[in-house]
């Protein structure tokens, strides 16, 4: 029996190589290297298990592999299940910091204060859809966030453009920062100083941590695994989808069927990687037949599980499109738009009225702002209907 187990030699030897405090790191990084190859062997054997099945669906293997193996290598093994008493202690932690030193802005910010101080940044987990009409300025409003983000806030964003080539969102981008007329640009209509102005600025938005995807026709399957990757690579802060209604989900029985699961997976995403999730959404017709042409939430293209999914809804608005020259108060509405807040789970809705720039096509805050005695600097008093200010 002795001889099995090696012998006296063996036996002397081992007990020779007793372990130590002094090696006690690199015995538990073995311990962790060994459970880690495990977790992966374990789920190689449940894959393999699964593929062998006769309705064993390809891109579903896939995502769940790439979702089990971020998981081992983020060692999220802990229980999802988490007792209420922890989580209250956690969230009063939070909040008392947030109140004590009077923090405004707890989420990624829009760039633009008027909407910051009714949203407080766009937050962790959150699904927010921006939609309107063609031609209102949907994709223009989300780079202008992008732009924000990423170069005043240092958030990186990923930029995921269905309908947009890369080319021209880097056209749009530039423009936007050197504020030049996109067409004369590509149309090589530009000035000396132009030229000289957009030279000085490429090093502020070229050092921006901006990724830009521009794959047509992308699933919901492979929006998720490039997302994570991202996340993991770069950590992103944001992301942006442009636009939810060009994005592809198998197996659905009807086009708004495909946009509820298109919705529920974003809203997944945003709580799986724990940021904002940002994804433009086209509007019906109908709101053209209305007088005022004033988008509402029923207007929502295709399913009513965006507003049910979403967390924001805000519509990008310029009645000057349609020609109507003034806003209810008399105020012109030329080179204006309005972002109108129409839902927001945590927080006020209401609107807020930005300029924009066609010839760049650029959002930034009006030149003249209403402010009233005791107002941040850099706030305009929010225009609520019916709700709580921030």
């Amino acid at each position: 029996m002795l001889e099995k187990v090696g012998g006296t030699a063996y036996l002397t030897e081992i007990s020779n190589a007793v372990a130590t405090s002094a090696n006690v790191e690199e015995y538990a990084r073995v311990i962790h290297d060994k459970f880690i190859l495990r977790e992966i062997i374990k789920m190689s054997n449940v894959l393999a298990n699964l593929a062998f099945k006769e309705d064993a669906d390809a891109f579903d293997l896939l995502d769940f592999a790439e979702r089990r193996l971020l998981e081992i290598s983020a060692e999220k093994f802990k229980s999802e299940i988490t007792p209420f008493k922890k989580t209250l202690k956690e969230v009063l932690e939070k909040y008392e910091v947030i109140n004590r030193e009077k923090v405004h802005l707890t989420g990624v910010p829009s760039g633009f204060p008027e909407i910051d101080v009714m949203t407080g940044g766009f937050q962790k987990s959150d699904l927010i859809i921006i939609a309107g009409r063609p031609g209102m300025g949907k994709t223009a409003f989300a780079l202008s966030i992008a732009r924000n983000a990423a170069v005043e806030g240092k958030v990186p964003v990923g930029i995921f453009s269905l309908e947009m080539s890369l080319e021209q969102i880097t056209l749009r981008l530039l423009c936007m920062e050197a504020n030049v007329d996109m067409h004369a640009l590509r149309t090589g209509r530009l000035s000396p100083d132009e030229w000289q102005r957009i030279s000085g600025l490429v090093g502020r938005i070229s050092d921006a941590p901006i990724f830009i995807d521009d794959t047509p026709a992308l699933s919901t399957l492979e929006l998720r695994a490039k997302a994570r990757r991202l996340k993991a690579e770069h950590d992103i802060g944001l992301i942006i989808v442009d636009y939810l209604q060009l994005m592809q989900s198998p197996k659905a029985e009807s086009r708004e069927r495909e946009i509820s699961m298109i919705s529920r997976s974003l809203k997944s995403l945003a709580k799986e990687l724990e940021i904002p999730v940002i994804a433009l959404s086209q509007l019906r017709r109908a709101v053209e037949e209305r007088g005022d042409k004033r988008p509402m939430l029923s207007d929502l293209r295709e399913s009513g599980s965006l507003e049910q999914d979403a967390d924001v809804v805000i519509f990008v608005h310029r009645p000057e499109y349609y020609g109507i020259t003034s806003y209810e108060d008399g105020a012109p509405t030329e080179g204006t738009a309005e972002i109108i807040i129409s839902k927001q789970r945590n927080g006020p809705i209401g609107s807020v009225r930005l300029s924009f720039l066609r010839h760049s096509t650029k959002f930034a805050r009006l030149e003249v702002m209403r402010r009233e005695p005791g107002e941040e600097e850099g706030f305009r008093k929010t225009e609520t209907l019916g709700q709580h200010p921030f």
